[in-house]
């Protein structure tokens, strides 16, 4: 399993999405936070699979200085979400929804879940295609070198690897709900991709 990442960090459209009151959000909302994005569904098995290793991942590292914002893109609204979230336990992420799918088009998501690495800025700087195990000790120290003790920014590389492959393949975001057929694992978004270090999955 392999990010793709960019030498530079990407700008990202400004997404419009509502918060589990039904206010609207936007990406900017988070500047200033490391962000990891992650697009899903409740009819996505792989992205019901990694939502509780989100929650701990949350758990772990959400403060002022990074957050796991889970945008759920389920056109039967917040209720399913909330309903989901209840049914496993999961306590430290906040629900966001964003029924229309706007999001996930803009930002030209494949498959389902697709995960972003987003700087303090606002921008991309790495992209997963496929679940994770987002909690396990390699992966924590992963996000954890993007949180400098000592520095409002980010370390000045980009990111390169993503620790921990993924332990099945994405749901592809133009099928219907509940009907899984094998897809890309990876969605280029620019620049040189490196395998990782724990490459668990089958490139496509």
């Amino acid at each position: 399993m392999s990010m793709h990442h960019t030498p530079q960090p990407l700008p990202l459209p400004e997404l419009g999405f509502e918060d589990g009151d039904g206010n609207p959000r936007t990406l900017a909302d988070f500047r200033g936070k490391v962000v990891l994005l992650n697009i899903w569904a409740t009819w996505c098995g792989p992205c019901r699979h990694e939502m509780p290793t989100l929650d701990r991942l949350q758990a772990e590292l959400g403060g002022p200085g990074f957050e796991v914002v889970a945008l759920s893109i389920d056109r039967a609204g917040i209720d399913v979400v909330t309903e989901f979230y209840s049914e496993v336990g999961v306590d430290h992420l906040a629900k966001y929804i964003d029924e229309s799918g706007k999001a996930a088009r803009q930002l030209n998501a494949v498959g389902l879940p697709t995960t972003l690495l987003i700087d303090r800025d606002g921008r991309e700087i790495g992209r997963l295609v496929g679940p994770s195990e987002w909690d396990t000790p390699k992966m924590v120290a992963f996000l954890r070198q993007y949180l400098p003790k000592d520095s409002g920014a980010l370390l000045p590389r980009a990111a390169s690897e993503w620790v921990g492959g993924p332990a099945e393949r994405p749901v592809p975001l133009a099928a219907p709900p509940r009907v899984r057929r094998p897809t890309n694992l990876d969605l280029p978004v620019g620049g040189n991709t490196t395998p990782s270090a724990t490459n668990e999955g089958t490139r496509s």
